[in-house]
């Protein structure tokens, strides 16, 4: 959830000790490519932002379908625009009949001549950006067919590459660290669409031959060390931060509030929010049971995108079991549900823009972020530095993250769940102590505390 700022540059503020240590750093665009952001590609934001502020030259290396050629304004056009062909079976057949050679990216030239103020794959802090059309795509197939790690190369490429996701790829001539921020795949199986074996195999090797792993919290470092077998020295806990533009922050709730109430007819500190992938780890099911014992007489608002395996959760909402992640909506209805999940005002946004999903966290009662299981937990740092109290999880690293800093509850508890909407609709001094332990929590996963972890990191290499 960060905002485009590729113009920022630190080194005026690095010494000079620091200057001579910086490195030409390569980071994926795997998860920067998507259209609708996730927190991998949040997590890839702000890592490029730190390193830029330690002074490290960025490389982003992407594996969207555009292509490079000769013409420079026609390769930065086809970078940015969304609806390029796909490859080809015949392309895809030959790149994967060479791969076993390696796959060269070639770089994209951005001149300014595209307004990228707001592009669709908004741009962190870099120095370089190459390409290699479907890159990690082909990278997928290359494992399954060879069952090796793709290699890849471009010209005076980077001396670190930094894999912000768990992929069978490999920068030439470069020591490769991969981050794997959880093994949810693993741990709760069932809660994802991931094929297993294949998944268990990249993570494996990853273990084997990556020269260090980078995770975000003890929580999934324990996980690796003992799912894996992975020696404890070579897995590093980072974890994230959150670097919300100064646009968002600065804004004054009178603002905010009017911009919520004009907008989504909420009024400020008077309905919970659920924010995230609406996918099974994140418990919107029992979210939603637990809402309406509760008899809240607040709205509840859920903003997330349907995914797989989320029909039984939300067929509270009216939503039909039909409906999947591979079919267009259907718009079917339960008819036996609506009128209840009506009566109850419960609201459902697929997606927000930055600016309008920060102003509903802002003036939300709290946030309710009772997930099964994460790496991290991402919403629950965004709410807290926000402002915004907290319900969540005694599961996964959710008690790491939130420390005393919001409200936890056993997330299969559907009562415990009801009364955490209750005690926070019915106690104005609970909700102000965790808004203000939860601000002072964010303190510890701030852009500094981060920059400092992520220091000693890159000093090992």
């Amino acid at each position: 959830m960060l905002d485009n700022r590729a113009q920022f540059t630190a080194k005026s503020f690095q010494s000079k000790e620091e200057q001579m240590q910086s490195k030409r750093i390569m980071v994926d665009g795997y998860n920067l490519a998507l259209e609708k952001g996730t927190g991998v590609s949040t997590y890839a934001r702000n890592l490029s932002l730190e390193l830029s502020r330690l002074g490290h030259k960025i490389d982003l290396l992407y594996g969207v379908r555009s292509s490079t050629g000769k013409n420079s304004l026609v390769s930065e056009v086809s970078f940015f625009d969304p609806g390029v062909r796909r490859l080809g079976t015949t392309e895809v057949v030959r790149a994967l009949l060479s791969s076993p050679l390696g796959i060269s990216a070639r770089q994209v030239p951005i001149t300014g001549k595209v307004i990228a103020r707001n592009p669709l794959r908004i741009l962190p802090p870099h120095d370089r950006i190459f390409n290699a059309r479907n890159l990690y795509g082909l990278a997928r197939w290359h494992f399954r067919i060879y069952g090796s790690f793709l290699q890849t190369e471009y010209e005076s490429s980077a001396s670190v590459a930094h894999w912000t996701y768990p992929m069978p790829i490999r920068l030439r001539r470069a020591a490769n660290i991969y981050t794997i921020h959880d093994l949810v795949p693993l741990r709760l199986p069932y809660t994802t669409l991931d094929n297993k074996r294949e998944y268990y195999r990249v993570v494996r090797d990853i273990a084997r031959k990556a020269d260090l792993i980078v995770t975000v919290s003890e929580t999934s470092k324990r996980d690796i060390v003992e799912l894996l077998d992975v020696d404890e020295t070579r897995v590093v806990n980072t974890y994230q931060s959150v670097s919300l533009p100064d646009s968002v922050l600065s804004r004054s709730l009178d603002a905010v509030s009017s911009e919520v109430a004009a907008i989504f007819g909420l009024e400020p500190k008077k309905y919970f929010l659920f924010f995230g992938a609406v996918e099974p780890k994140k418990n919107v099911g029992r979210i939603i049971e637990a809402y309406l014992a509760s008899q809240s007489k607040y709205p509840l608002v859920i903003v997330g995108q349907l995914t797989w395996k989320n029909a039984n959760d939300l067929r509270l909402l009216g939503v039909s079991a039909q409906e999947g992640p591979k079919q267009k909506s259907s718009g079917a209805i339960d008819p036996t549900i609506t009128a209840v999940s009506r009566a109850q005002q419960i609201i459902r946004l697929e997606y927000l823009p930055l600016n309008l999903l920060t102003s509903l966290i802002r003036c939300a009662r709290s946030v309710v972020f009772p997930s099964l299981y994460e790496g991290f937990g991402l919403p629950i740092l965004e709410a807290m530095q926000l402002g915004t109290a907290v319900i969540t999880g005694t599961e996964g690293s959710n008690p790491e993250i939130a420390g005393e800093g919001a409200y936890l509850v056993d997330p299969y508890d559907v009562g415990a769940i009801a009364q955490a909407f209750r005690d926070m609709q019915n106690d104005q001094a609970m909700v102000d102590h965790y808004e203000s332990l939860g601000k002072e929590r964010a303190k510890v996963f701030s852009p500094e505390r981060y920059s400092e972890r992520l220091s000693e990191l890159y000093k090992r290499l």
